[in-house]
């Protein structure tokens, strides 16, 4: 009667204590050995939980980090020039080929209307390669960007006021043209910003949000 006392007593003691609670019941047949292996696997399991959670943590700390790199979007674009004179159109930070390496990947648009698509280490700024791609848009670029005083750069550069620019691509379709940009801060959600391709102006993109909405509302149709 008095072993069954001490069991249950340690038992309500463990699952208080969250099932960090140790406690040795001395029997005669052994009982008590089992009920402290039985409490002290809680204890192991609730630690390894704990260090879980830590790791998972620190995998998005880590994960977010790569994404930003040392190499700025705007410093991206003036090596990728550098390397491959002309006019970039968008800069995007990307895995290589679906790898777990993290690179820029600025597209150029030569004078001789030939594009490049030229990866940049995010670490270092070293072009890494360079490679011509073929496009179908080349006029309609051409005819966005004529006019507009704001390159690539200049709008990657005006967006990082709100936050780590991880890409800036050039808006060509519909008629109020524009850069548009995706920025991340560290701990927060990614935002997509609008910039002007003549004043440089930043305002916040809310398209993907009426799109959402508009396709909630046909799945409710």
């Amino acid at each position: 009667m008095k072993r069954n006392i001490v069991i249950a007593a340690v038992t309500a003691a463990a699952l208080i204590g969250g099932g960090t609670a140790t406690a040795l019941a001395t029997t005669g047949d052994g009982g008590g050995s089992a009920q402290q292996a039985g409490n002290t696997r809680l204890s192991d399991d609730d630690v390894r939980d704990d260090q879980d959670d830590r790791d998972d943590d620190g995998r998005d700390d880590d994960a977010a980090q790569a994404a930003s790199g040392d190499v700025t979007a705007p410093e991206a674009i003036a090596s990728a020039l550098k390397h491959t004179p002309g006019t970039v159109v968008s800069a995007e930070l990307d895995d290589e080929d679906d790898s777990d390496k993290v690179i820029w990947k600025v597209d150029v648009l030569s004078g001789d209307n030939a594009w490049h698509s030229v990866s940049v280490d995010p670490s270092s700024g070293k072009v890494l390669g360079a490679q011509t791609d073929d496009e179908d848009d080349t006029a309609q670029v051409r005819a966005a960007l004529k006019g507009s005083s704001v390159t690539a750069e200049e709008a990657a550069k005006a967006a990082a006021g709100k936050g780590t620019v991880t890409s800036v691509d050039l808006d060509e379709d519909g008629k109020n043209k524009s850069w548009e940009a995706e920025t991340h801060k560290s701990g927060g959600a990614e935002q997509d910003w609008k910039i002007d391709l003549t004043t440089g102006k930043v305002t916040a993109d809310h398209s993907d949000a009426q799109d959402d909405d508009a396709d909630d509302t046909d799945d409710q149709d």
